[in-house]
């Protein structure tokens, strides 16, 4: 055997590859591209800031072409999808869609860099996506931190909103019962979108697959395993499957509009309208609940066919969602 061939861990194909000596290959990542002073499609400017050096989480922040001190804007943070594991907010796709979103909803975005599984294997990415919020929520106290100006010049803080797809889409859904829970440093998050969330379950609903064992050859429970090896509760852990008996009410979840978008072609669609009618059942006391479905598409198209009708139509939802 030739010595240097790496001996394989595991695999959760077509996303990543996992070696006995620690190293990943991350198989279907966009390419890392840097900010642009004005992207010359949308006028949108971006640049990357440090959010924390210890432990490090880095962010990409948007701002839409003349915006100005008055009247101030709604701020969005975003968290990116990738199953914890691969993407980035540095990408050509997710920067690709910042840049449009931003644009339409004429909002300020920070996107969150947090750290991957498995070499960080959750919840230490919720832990950097709620240090990441708690920082951004900062710039908003008179006399605070005021370390990007963008955020502290821009930004109406009586409208900052939460979103992301997919795992972002779940890691939004943990920061809003978290922030239900504990506030956050004052400032309450107006509304959230949850796009395509990444929630699963052991035991089926709808159309999913009713074989144990073919369910758990699926990339939605490989994925968790992988990366979240301690969760109690294991594929049943509330942060997964937040309509599991004994997890925390979603009545809890901290801001008052909610968004939650669903593809009619994604294996997950059936968990995202389960989890938007729980909300419902709650007695959660938000102002405005609302359930998008698309017809014809799957996971996260609005991201990889960014391109299309479709994507362009969704991306126009999302931001007349942020008001």
């Amino acid at each position: 055997m030739d010595s240097n061939v790496k001996e394989l861990a595991t695999e959760v194909l077509p996303y990543i590859r996992v070696y006995k000596d620690g190293s990943v290959d991350r198989l279907v990542d966009s390419p890392i591209v840097p900010p642009c002073n004005e992207d010359p499609e949308t006028g949108v400017s971006s640049k990357d800031i440090v959010v924390s050096k210890s432990p490090p989480i880095s962010a990409r922040i948007y701002l839409p072409k003349h915006v100005e001190q008055s009247p101030k804007v709604p701020l969005l943070v975003y968290f990116h999808g990738g199953g914890f594991c691969f993407e980035s907010a540095f990408s050509f796709v997710e920067t690709k869609y910042m840049n449009r979103l931003a644009k339409q909803a004429n909002v300020v975005v920070v996107s969150i860099e947090y750290r991957l599984a498995p070499e960080h294997p959750l919840p230490i990415g919720y832990e950097d996506c709620w240090s990441g919020l708690q920082w951004v929520a900062s710039h908003s106290i008179d006399g605070g931190l005021k370390d990007e100006p963008w955020l502290s010049t821009y930004v109406d803080f009586d409208r900052l909103y939460v979103g992301g797809d997919s795992a972002g889409a779940n890691l939004a859904h943990v920061i809003l019962l978290r922030a239900g829970s504990e506030g956050l440093n004052g400032v309450k998050i107006k509304g959230a979108f949850l796009t395509h969330p990444y929630f699963w379950g052991s035991k089926p609903i709808g159309s999913e697959i009713k074989n144990n064992k073919e369910r758990e050859k699926l990339a939605t429970c490989m994925i968790w395993h992988l990366v979240y090896p301690e969760a109690p509760g294991g594929i049943d852990n509330p942060m997964l499957n937040p309509v599991v008996e004994g997890g925390p009410s979603l009545a809890g979840l901290g801001c008052s509009r909610l968004l939650i978008s669903v593809a009619k072609e994604d294996l997950l669609r059936d968990r995202g309208v389960s989890y938007y009618h729980a909300v419902k059942k709650s007695g959660w006391k938000g102002e405005l609940m609302e359930l998008v479905d698309v017809e014809g598409e799957g996971h996260a198209f609005h991201i990889l066919a960014h391109e299309s009708e479709t994507a362009m139509k969704l991306i126009q939802k999302l931001a007349s969602f942020i008001v």
